[in-house]
């Protein structure tokens, strides 16, 4: 039963749509297993640059199968968008399943976000505005719709109905706004239902049979370790599970059936939204990192936060996850720096602590503790091996491996898909 876990071990925007691709050609099936679109993948095939935000990476990969599975949020006018914007430059999407217990961003949904955003002024979470979070509430509250539901008018009604109880008082009397009409939410719904329905399927089911029949499933988190719910810097989180474990909910598929666990780390860090960062940059190398690296967000086109690798951060991802591996991306940006820094410990009020604080308030007010690694200048995008790195680059990879707690399997040293040195395969 060949499962893998492939997600981010920072923030996100650590490069998993080239880790996803890379490993395509050799995967049957390709699942998203949490988030919505607000996440954001590049995915580089020859000359041509895609940008996916809800669809799994493997749906650029012929005879993989892409399925958005039970634990994804979906707005469905920006999956037909994403979908139409594919058809059109020759990629065939006809093989994606999507599971009907998957829950619809709704159109109130994307109201009580941007709304709830701006009212909590500086206090604000950062969020992309795109209902991500209150979809994943109301399926909490259990006044979620789902994608089945549009197929049984009455009971879409019914929910929407349970639904704008609540959140009209909420927009009316705090927010001063008109209350949502349930019969336009309705008839708005219903009028993606026919074509939806070709892509739906059991996917629990189909997952579980696949893997009894040796196929090889790979299941791609959205965002990162540090935005998980439960184990990211609360609240600069997200609203659902990026971690290992929320594959096996997320898909419906038992963690014994997992055999791998890849986590996707960026040879630096970068971040997009509020909260703690230790080893944000806020002068001309910082600059340098984003413009070198193309940090901007794939799917907010905001300007990512960049900083030094952090050590720190990579071991609780390795321990929260159970990672076998690590896939280093980026490693080419790095290319032309004296010296690196990489961060080994945090100070914190006096104190060196070299494990990720429990405190939020430690956590906040930790200082990076830098070691310094040797640079190197030559140019890395043409490496087919890890022997045709220069010493320096080796070094600073081994010594990333060694520090992170898990061995480095493949490095990006460049943004085409064929820009990658293989050390250890993933299958």
């Amino acid at each position: 039963m060949p499962a893998l876990v492939l997600l981010g071990a920072q923030w996100g925007d650590e490069g998993k749509g080239k880790a996803t691709d890379l490993l395509g050609g050799s995967v049957d099936y390709v699942v998203r297993y949490q988030g919505g679109n607000n996440a954001g993948h590049t995915v580089v095939v020859g000359d041509q640059k895609y940008a996916l935000h809800l669809l799994p990476s493997g749906i650029l990969s012929p005879g993989c199968t892409p399925v958005i599975g039970n634990g994804v949020v979906v707005d469905p006018s920006v999956l037909f968008s994403e979908l139409n914007g594919l058809n059109d430059r020759g990629v065939d999407t006809s093989k994606l399943l999507i599971s009907g217990n998957a829950h619809i961003i709704t159109p109130y949904n994307v109201t009580v976000d941007k709304v709830t955003e701006r009212f909590l002024g500086k206090r604000k979470i950062g969020t992309t505005g795109r209902g991500i979070g209150p979809t994943y509430a109301d399926k909490i509250n259990r006044v979620g719709i789902r994608i089945q539901d549009l197929y049984d008018e009455s009971i879409l009604t019914q929910k929407v109905e349970a639904a704008l109880d609540g959140k009209n008082q909420l927009l009316t009397k705090v927010f001063n706004r008109r209350a949502i009409e349930v019969g336009q939410v309705v008839e708005e719904l219903l009028g993606y239902a026919d074509r939806l329905k070709p892509y739906v399927a059991d996917t629990v089911l189909v997952l579980n049979q696949a893997l009894e029949q040796d196929k090889v499933v790979l299941f791609e988190g959205g965002q990162g370790t540090l935005l998980d719910i439960d184990h990211g810097t609360y609240p600069f989180v997200t609203s659902s599970n990026p971690t290992a474990g929320g594959a096996c909910t997320g898909a419906g598929v038992g963690p014994t059936k997992i055999s791998r666990v890849i986590g996707i780390l960026k040879a630096y860090t970068t971040r997009v939204g509020s909260g703690p960062f230790p080893t944000e940059l806020f002068d001309e190398d910082g600059d340098a990192l984003r413009r070198i690296g193309g940090e901007r967000g794939v799917t907010t086109g905001r300007d990512r936060r960049c900083g030094w690798f952090d050590a720190v951060i990579a071991r609780y991802a390795t321990r929260v996850n159970g990672l076998t591996d690590f896939f280093l991306t980026k490693l080419d940006v790095l290319t032309g720096w004296e010296q690196i820094p990489v961060c080994v410990a945090y100070e914190i009020d006096g104190r060196r602590v070299e494990e990720l604080p429990y405190s939020q308030t430690d956590f906040h007010h930790a200082k990076p503790v830098y070691e310094y690694l040797p640079g190197w200048s030559e140019d890395i995008t043409k490496a087919k091996s890890f022997s045709d790195l220069p010493k320096n680059a080796q070094d600073y990879v081994r010594a990333l491996e060694e520090m992170s707690g898990a061995p480095i399997s493949a490095i990006g040293v460049g943004p085409g898909r064929d820009e990658t040195i293989e050390i250890n395969s993933f299958l």
